[in-house]
């Protein structure tokens, strides 16, 4: 990793935000939850997208194509982005890379926290969802100091989000519930944008990955009333002051 691509810079420790995405590859938090992120940003939330890997060697492009064309992506949806030091196809839950996860919480303090659930057809997707649920479990808990490899921690304080919430990761079986639905029809044009500049990926034989991303967002919508929506389930119970603030669904 060259020196201006390192996992987090000075600028960056300093700086809280207020939603952390997490994703294992390039593309990943785009594709699954880019509309969504683009409506957080709109309302002046600050979001910082976290790859767990450079993605790389990518299927479609010389190294470095694919880092590239995700900062151009995070420019699309007005984010700011970094990368942890695992490695493409061997991402796995361990120590370390929870420890990762719950630096960058403990330094960013956000107060909610995104990532993909994968059931496990990636082997990346399944580690990425076990990692970071991990990663926020570790980054609540005191006495670092006095644990076997808490010093990946040092320097930092405990931090508890508000809210854990998985989007749908789209290489994975089909969904038969969701917890909630965001209506992203207003800014789809420019979540598939930011989709589209991965041609490091979605090339070739795997140009038509998109319109099937498409196709699941226009059904998601249909079962909610809109056009496009994209899908998420909660790590805890939904709580809400009333239920008031549920927009009206069809059949009631």
């Amino acid at each position: 990793m060259a020196a201006n691509e390192a996992q987090v810079t000075e600028t960056e420790l300093n700086r809280l935000f207020d939603v952390l995405a997490f994703g294992a590859h390039p593309d990943d938090i785009e594709v699954v939850m880019g509309g969504m992120i683009v409506k957080l940003v709109r309302k002046g939330l600050s979001v910082l997208f976290v790859d767990l890997c450079e993605g790389e060697p990518a299927r479609h492009a010389a190294r470095g194509e694919r880092h590239a064309q995700a900062m151009k992506a995070t420019e699309i949806l007005g984010v700011e982005r970094t990368t942890l030091t695992l490695q493409d196809r061997l991402i796995s839950d361990t120590v370390e890379a929870r420890l990762q996860v719950a630096r960058l919480l403990r330094e960013h303090r956000p107060s909610m926290v995104f990532t993909t659930l994968g059931a496990g057809v990636h082997p990346d997707h399944k580690a990425v969802t076990d990692t970071v649920s991990h990663g926020v479990f570790y980054a609540r808990l005191p006495k670092w100091h006095e644990v076997a490899a808490g010093e990946q921690l040092q320097g930092t304080e405990p931090h508890e989000i508000d809210r854990l919430f998985y989007g749908h990761c789209r290489m994975e079986p089909a969904w038969d519930r969701f917890d909630f639905a965001v209506d992203v029809s207003d800014v789809y044009e420019l979540k598939m944008a930011a989709i589209r500049v991965y041609e490091s990926v979605f090339s070739g034989d795997r140009a038509s990955l998109v319109d099937k991303y498409n196709a699941e967002d226009r059904y998601v919508g249909s079962l909610v009333g809109v056009q496009y929506a994209e899908a998420f389930r909660a790590r805890s119970p939904l709580l809400v002051d009333g239920p008031e603030i549920f927009r009206k669904a069809r059949f009631g």
